[in-house]
């Protein structure tokens, strides 16, 4: 392992860091800085608005560890964009959220077998098993012995055992399997599909539009427009950290775990957004689930007798209302990423629908097609979706699926993308 480096250094990454430490402080904690210059690893402190240095150039990093302790993630995207960008690169991220008051044992830290460790409830672990978890996260991107023995648990499967006792029919044995997964993959994107709505609740007061196009066999994301009561109508889009079949498994117990109402007897309570995901917060943060848990979601709940939309998001790109004649408008709301957190707060809005409003909304996949937040100008529609202000809600969202299956994509930019819209008639 290189040489220990600065913790104020900031400058760009020119050569390999085994750790880019990402906080807003100005400052790495003392005791991180003495197990770095114990264990003679470089590192390098990086402040969170400059986390796209790494990927810039992630061949140059070891792991990152990601210090949230303190950050009102409840106003902030960015933890979530994070993750999931590093992720794609397939760093390995250490996340801490809660300072301990311990000696020794400093911080809030979960340790799992994935890429990342991301708390549910506050568990905190010594400087040992932090230097054992960066010592995993290195020998794994290094490809090298990095002083310390350490190796991922694997899971050996029927097959993988079969292989193993009889090397001769291995490569027969391979092609089977290849393409059994194949077929597993694609059955499995059926399943999820089933998980779908089979129809949409269109009416004389609404018509709804929507698009699921996966970026593999199955998805991350997930959707549902449910009708709650003959008055109300429930629609979410929910998208999980990463793509593929982690991602996707994730999303079938979002599926089951968000509940828009309680039945009792003969009678139920319908859950206001903010309550909704709330519940839904905590029971994956309950849970302990390893690796995949990050996710963001965005729950609305119609009122077709009074056109009141109440909403509560959680790290979710905000829900985009558009008004004949007025430019579009994002609805923002606080909301903490769900399942990092199990005490996060969320806010819930309302806003008074008119005849012809429109509203959309979509996973970060379709991002690219809608707009950006930039540093200064702030969010700016792309002249595409702006030229679709005036359209209904089904031709707005028939334009954007064409132009993404169509737009020209590194296959590493290549993400899920879910849209659900709806139009007051």
């Amino acid at each position: 392992m290189g040489k220990t480096r600065s913790a104020g250094n900031t400058e760009g990454l020119t050569a390999f860091t085994d750790v880019v430490y990402l906080s807003d402080k100005t400052d790495m904690p003392a005791e991180i800085r003495r197990l770095f210059r114990h264990k003679k690893v470089s590192s390098r402190l990086l402040p969170l608005d400059k986390y796209d240095e790494i990927r810039t150039r992630p061949d140059l990093v070891g792991t990152v560890l990601v210090d949230a302790e303190d950050m009102d993630t409840s106003q902030d995207l960015r933890l979530g964009r994070i993750l999931e960008s590093l992720e794609r690169d397939n760093i390995g991220i250490i996340l801490f959220t809660q300072r301990i008051s311990r000696p020794v044992r400093s911080f809030s830290l979960v340790s799992s077998e994935s890429s990342f460790s991301m708390p549910g409830t506050v568990e905190s672990i010594s400087l040992d098993d932090l230097w054992a978890r960066i010592c995993i996260n290195l020998a794994d991107r290094k490809k090298q012995n990095s002083g310390v023995t350490a190796r991922l648990p694997v899971l050996t499967s029927l097959t993988e055992r079969f292989w193993r006792d009889h090397p001769a029919d291995q490569p027969q044995a391979e092609d089977a399997f290849v393409d059994g997964l194949k077929e597993q993959l694609h059955l499995a994107g059926l399943v999820q599909r089933d998980f779908l709505p089979s129809q949409l609740p269109n009416s004389e007061e609404v018509r709804w539009a929507a698009t699921f196009l996966p970026a593999e066999w199955v998805s991350g994301d997930i959707y549902d427009i449910a009708r709650i009561d003959e008055q109300h109508i429930g629609f979410y889009v929910a998208d999980a950290v990463g793509h593929s079949m982690p991602a996707a498994l994730l999303t079938m117990f979002i599926k089951q775990a968000l509940q828009m109402r309680q039945t009792v007897e003969n009678s139920y309570r319908i859950f206001a957004p903010a309550e909704v995901v709330r519940n839904l917060n905590q029971k994956m943060t309950g849970q302990k689930l390893s690796g995949y848990q990050f996710v963001t979601c965005c729950y609305c709940m119609l009122n077709l007798k009074t056109r009141q939309l109440s909403f509560a998001r959680a790290g979710h790109p905000y829900p985009i209302l558009l008004r004949k004649g007025q430019p579009p408008q994002q609805l923002e709301t606080r909301g903490a990423l769900l399942g990092v957190f199990d005490n996060a707060e969320f806010v819930q809005q309302t806003v008074q629908l008119e005849q012809g409003d429109r509203l959309l909304l979509y996973s970060d996949g379709a991002e690219s097609l809608i707009g950006r937040l930039h540093d200064k100008e702030g969010f700016q529609y792309t002249d595409e979706f702006l030229a679709l202000n005036d359209a209904s809600i089904t031709e707005i969202v028939d334009r954007l699926t064409e132009m993404a299956t169509h737009r020209q994509v590194k296959p590493a930019d290549i993400d899920d993308l879910t849209m659900i819209g709806l139009q007051l008639l």
